[in-house]
């Protein structure tokens, strides 16, 4: 550690960031302390007035507690311009972003890293649950590696999987490695002020939002139909058979029998009790095999499936007058079960808010279809829809943390990946070509949701990451 360096810690109210706060002016650094301010609106908050000014109140009074400067700086106008417009952009299109990655890329390790650097800092320490560790390359320079927090509960280094180099070289994680627990101990010792704050839920800084009131300030709602699908669908749909021949013809056997294609994941804790003993709960997948696909196969399997139920009307007579009705004729194929207002507010693999009675099992959103404002949704985890092997990252949207390790094309490589926050670590394949980085599962993933990040590991370091 360099006595005397300069550091701003992002210090938000949190006791997080309090306590990376602490370490360091124990450390020795020259620390002081910027909250930022990245919001004015409070329509869709939950909390009425504005939870930033009572954070802000928080952070002051800790720093007080610490003995470093307090500064504060508004950065809302940054913060809608590449946060939150891109977040009502992204939904608009039926695609759900991560705001929280989007935050540290363009806001804490940009715009507010500048800031605290006009005012002299040398490095901007956050209270980020992940380790960072320096190699130092034949020709002196240095590469930065971002390793999983120690506490497997609170790893966040998800949230920074779109942090550069030179983002990297300027950060420092005081907390990582330690666990939540060990943390709040540390601020009670210290008898901090936010020693018993809550961690905060919601979108970063902008506090508690009710994401669907949030959105409907920018995006109309409109009423369309909600389709639920049947098993029967997928036996006659000529895309999910194709995509099963292609994937059954990569596994090792060669055929559809070893091909696992439904996932046995309920909820980040539990497998789904229907799944079957004795059935095998991953592919195995060919590496020969993978290599002699074409972009075309790998684009195929990698696209969800579409949906395109047409229902057709009848009339019938009704009650003792014989009142002529209008009804939907049965169809083999899925039924329409209720209405919805507007496919931008849902997404792929949520179940909340649907308000659709009358089944068993959960039902759950399989498919958003923007074009006609369609959502379709499935009745339980087994349902074949929220489950797939396969997915595709744009050219323009990969990102590697780790320069040097980038993939070349028509190369494969095995590494570990999660496609949300707290998901476990998924072992696949990742196959790199002109067309996209195409990530290919042992076990088939539930609830891939086009705009989220999928982000890889080798085992805790992260590598990349890339826009579903």
């Amino acid at each position: 550690m360099e006595h005397g360096m300069k550091v701003c810690i992002g210090l938000s109210g949190g006791v997080d960031s309090s306590v990376a706060a602490l370490l360091l002016k124990r450390a020795g650094y020259d620390v002081f302390a910027l909250f930022m301010q990245n919001w004015h609106d409070t329509t869709g908050t939950l909390h009425g007035d504005c939870e930033w000014e009572e954070d802000r109140f928080v952070a002051e009074m800790v720093a007080r507690k610490i003995g470093i400067p307090f500064y504060f700086v508004d950065l809302s106008k940054e913060y809608r311009e590449r946060v939150v417009d891109y977040m009502f952009d992204e939904y608009s299109k039926g695609r759900t972003p991560n705001p929280d990655v989007l935050c540290n890329r363009e806001i804490k390790f940009d715009a507010f890293l500048k800031c605290a650097m006009k005012l002299g800092a040398e490095k901007v320490a956050t209270g980020h649950y992940c380790r960072k560790d320096v190699i130092v390359n034949p020709d002196g320079t240095e590469t930065f590696r971002i390793l999983a927090g120690t506490d497997p509960n609170k790893d966040q280094s998800y949230f920074l999987c779109q942090l550069s180099q030179e983002q990297l070289s300027r950060a420092i994680f005081p907390i990582g490695d330690l666990t939540k627990p060990e943390v709040r101990a540390i601020a009670h010792e210290a008898d901090l002020p936010s020693a018993d704050k809550k961690d905060s839920q919601g979108i970063c800084f902008v506090g508690k939002v009710d994401l669907p009131v949030f959105l409907q300030q920018k995006l109309a709602p409109k009423e369309g139909d909600i389709v639920e699908v049947y098993d029967s669908y997928y036996d006659a749909c000529s895309q999910y058979q194709k995509i099963k021949d292609i994937l059954g013809s990569v596994t090792v056997d060669g055929k559809n029998e070893s091909l696992k294609m439904i996932t046995d994941y309920i909820s980040e804790d539990k497998a789904s009790e229907s799944a079957k003993p004795g059935m095998p709960s991953v592919s195995k997948w060919d590496e020969e095999k993978i290599a002699a696909l074409s972009d075309e196969e790998l684009m195929y399997v990698s696209e969800p499936v579409r949906y395109a139920i047409k229902f057709e009307t009848e009339t019938y007579r009704s009650g003792k007058k014989h009142v002529r009705k209008i009804r939907y004729k049965e169809n083999p194929y899925g039924k329409i079960i209720g209405k919805h207002d507007g496919a931008q507010f849902y997404t792929v693999g949520q179940r909340k808010g649907l308000n659709v009675g009358g089944h068993k099992e959960s039902v759950f959103v399989i498919e958003t279809d923007m074009e006609n404002n369609i959502i379709y949704v499935g009745e339980g985890h087994r349902h074949k829809g929220l489950s797939r092997n396969c997915l595709r990252i744009d050219p323009a949207e990969i990102h590697w943390i780790r320069e040097d390790l980038r993939m070349t094309e028509g190369e494969i490589r095995r590494f570990k990946v999660r496609i949300r926050y707290r998901q476990p670590l998924q072992d696949a394949f990742l196959i790199m070509r002109r067309t996209g980085l195409y990530i290919l599962f042992d076990s088939p993933q539930r609830g891939v949701t086009a705009g989220q990040f999928a982000v890889w590991y080798d085992n805790d370091e992260m590598i990349g990451s890339g826009v579903i």
